[in-house]
């Protein structure tokens, strides 16, 4: 535990990285990784003049340039790791035994509390707690106490245990977000199908940021489920480790390049909220368009990416927008656009989009559909998938 005073502060902030032992095994593992990456290194070259040859040993060269890149990513987060620094503030003495006395009271035990500084300027709580008769209390009852002890709404994280038990255990209480999001989805396979082909997950990885994704397999069926189950059970796996979205994005579908399957070319939509900025980044590759709608105002969200895995990088530009409250977004799955027929699908989506009245997300998920499944005249050409993602101020 390292201790450094900021000057102009009377208090300490102290820091607390992993032990050096650890750092250099990292860093080692870090090294190890980065010189296996250089050793795929290269630029594409032969004299090879049988096309079917050629083309080969094209592949392959390409299938080393996928391995060099997730090496050198692996090297670059264990590095990163091994650098990582936690900072945080004590809480006043005062402030401290008032918390302690008042969760002892409720067969709580406190010790460390701490502030833990976040990038917008907001201040978590850190500390640890167990109780002291062997009892459990959930994790949100007794943040509901620190809340109203501190005069601050206060909830655990994503990643603190659920649980306040008989052990010492680390939380982490975040303030409340100043927005809310609600989601609602609904489907309809093929009429020749058992299987949808499309998928979708909602990840809270961290308190205040909600990430919804939507993937379409290609064709539809079994194994275009199989396809986009995959993709999104990897995103949520890298996002969940720390990975950031544009890397993770960048592996998946390096992954599926790999492969050098000509029909498993899976979509992926993204739509990444802050909770407590209010805004939204919305990554599309190669899915249907999406709808942002607020009030009786509607706008077409779309990009012109390709599916994943057809080339061996991928560039999705976020989409960025400011959030109000009662805003809406709807992801969709091509089989619902093409449900309002051709090229003009999108326009008469928007327009339908536009008119709902409904204010729950499910409920305009269902109604969606309904619509989609009468323009259709009540067949099922293709898998349809709709989500809605309401935004309200908390």
């Amino acid at each position: 535990m390292g201790v450094i005073k900021r000057k102009g502060e009377d208090r300490e902030l102290q820091t607390a990285q992993v032990s050096d032992l650890c750092r250099r095994r990292l860093l080692g593992y870090a090294d190890s990784f980065y010189e296996l990456a250089r050793s795929y290194d290269g630029e594409f070259d032969t004299e090879e003049e049988n096309r079917e040859t050629l083309l080969m040993e094209r592949r392959l060269w390409e299938n080393r340039q996928v391995i060099r890149e997730h090496l050198n990513e692996v090297a670059k987060i264990m590095a990163e790791a091994a650098r990582e620094v936690l900072s945080f503030w004590p809480m006043e003495g005062k402030k401290k035994r008032l918390l302690s006395q008042a969760l002892w009271e409720e067969g709580i035990h406190v010790e460390g509390a701490g502030y833990l500084p976040r990038d917008d300027g907001r201040r978590a709580i850190l500390l640890s707690m167990c109780t002291r008769k062997g009892e459990k209390v959930p994790a949100e009852d007794a943040a509901d106490m620190i809340s109203v002890l501190l005069d601050r709404r206060l909830v655990p994280s994503a990643n603190s245990p659920s649980v306040v038990e008989s052990n010492p255990q680390s939380f982490i209480l975040e303030e409340e977000a100043g927005f809310l999001v609600l989601t609602g989805f609904s489907k309809a396979t093929k009429e020749s199908e058992a299987v949808s082909g499309d998928n979708y997950a909602v990840l809270e990885a961290e308190k205040g940021r909600v990430t919804v994704m939507l993937s379409d397999g290609t064709g539809s069926g079994e194994k275009a489920g199989r396809d986009s189950e995959k993709v999104l059970d990897m995103m949520e796996k890298m996002l969940e480790a720390g990975y950031g979205m544009d890397t993770a994005i960048s592996m998946v579908n390096t992954a599926l390049f790999a492969l050098g399957e000509d029909v498993n070319h899976p979509t992926l939509d993204i739509c990444d909220i802050d909770l407590y900025r209010g805004s939204c980044q919305l990554r599309k590759v190669g899915g249907a368009v999406t709808v942002f709608k607020r009030g009786g105002e509607v706008e077409r969200m779309a990009t012109g990416n390709l599916p994943l895995g057809i080339f061996g990088q991928v560039e999705a530009e976020p989409l960025c927008r400011e959030l109000q409250d009662g805003d809406y977004l709807v992801m969709v799955s091509d089989g619902v656009v093409d449900a309002f027929g051709g090229e003009e699908g999108e326009d008469t989506l928007l327009s339908v989009i536009a008119g709902i009245q409904d204010r729950n997300p499910g409920e305009i998920a269902e109604r969606l559909l309904r619509i989609a499944l009468h323009a259709s005249g009540g067949r099922i050409r293709d898998d349809m998938t709709i989500g809605v993602i309401g935004i309200w101020e908390s």
